[in-house]
């Protein structure tokens, strides 16, 4: 599985899926979809995520995208499904350094909420941090279930170091408290966020963001990698949040939430006449059209955000991890 980029620890790898049928218990009656009932048992939470590291495993060893498509969705299932689909072209049989993912010291985040989707996080130990020279990192997956009859699937993955976790609110029954997308109690709803990072990212105001590597640096490194010699490069933002796009928040105890959002954006690379944009193997398998001066590369990108409660005056939202990865290039 190739590597996603975020951009303040360098290259991640974060292909991740996972899948559980749950049958209907017998806490759901005929008026669940008015009843605030849990997303899942801590068994079968558990399960969840066994199947999930078994179906990426498969995947990853094979570079099929078939082995984990119904196990991924969202974000997450945009990039897996991309980058499998890319290494299943440059490396036809399978992964050669394939490394089984573990996925240890799980704790599951279960919210109750009525009706669909339902949806959890699982809070994990993961042995990919060697990766990045350090034993710090966790894995937080996001599983979401949009029916009694559908599978769980997997449509955010978080890299965080135990410091950037919150400490979640919890309800009068133990379970912990989704946030509304439209939600009033925080300095930015959920469902704004995409469009105001949007915004920023294409020049706006930097408002409610805190100036660090997923903000104001990113857009730095934007514009100075805009000209260089023989080549201009260009960005269109896009807000993703429809379907299982949509952002996932959850209550902290600071009055705050942690909260899971999606962009798109295309990069375009023009070179000088007479020259050709450099293209990876990686990216070329993804490719239509031919590249004669031209070529447009399509990313998902991840973010998951702490968010201050309504009334803060500046710095309401910290990005605290994103990853993103190509899901699709034209050449012109």
């Amino acid at each position: 599985m190739r590597r996603l980029r975020r951009p303040s620890r360098g290259l991640v790898a974060a292909t991740v899926a996972t899948v559980l049928a749950l049958t209907a218990s017998g806490c759901v009656t005929v008026h669940g979809e008015r009843e605030l009932l849990p997303a899942a048992t801590e068994t079968e939470a558990a399960q969840a995520l066994k199947d999930f590291t078994d179906a990426y495993n498969k995947a990853d060893k094979a570079f099929d995208p078939a082995l984990d498509a119904g196990r991924v969705t969202g974000p997450l299932g945009a990039i897996n499904q991309a980058g499998l689909t890319s290494r299943s072209i440059t490396d036809p049989g399978g992964n050669p350094n394939h490394r089984p993912l573990e996925l240890t010291d799980a704790k599951f985040v279960l919210p109750r909420k009525a009706g669909w989707p339902r949806w959890f996080v699982a809070d994990t130990d993961s042995n990919r941090d060697t990766d990045q020279g350090s034993g710090d990192n966790r894995w937080l997956l996001v599983f979401v279930r949009n029916g009694s009859e559908q599978l769980w699937e997997v449509a955010y993955l978080a890299i965080l170091t135990p410091d950037e976790i919150p400490v979640f609110k919890k309800d009068g029954a133990g379970y912990a408290v989704p946030v509304p997308a439209d939600s009033a109690e925080l300095a930015v709803a959920p469902k704004d966020l995409g469009r105001n990072y949007v915004s920023f990212l294409g020049g706006g105001e930097q408002g409610q963001f805190a100036a660090g590597p997923h903000t104001t640096e990113w857009r730095e490194q934007r514009q100075k990698g805009a000209k260089r010699v023989g080549l201009v490069t260009q960005y269109v933002d896009q807000v993703a949040d429809a379907g299982d796009f949509a952002p996932l928040g959850l209550a902290t105890e600071d009055g705050g939430a942690l909260v899971f959002f999606a962009t798109r954006y295309f990069e375009q690379q023009t070179a000088a006449q007479g020259y050709r944009p450099k293209v990876t193997p990686d990216v070329k398998a993804l490719m239509t059209g031919e590249v004669k001066s031209t070529v447009t590369k399509e990313w998902v990108s991840s973010q998951s955000v702490l968010v201050k409660p309504a009334g803060t005056q500046r710095d309401g939202v910290t990005i605290a991890g994103r990853l993103q990865g190509v899901t699709g290039a034209k050449g012109s």
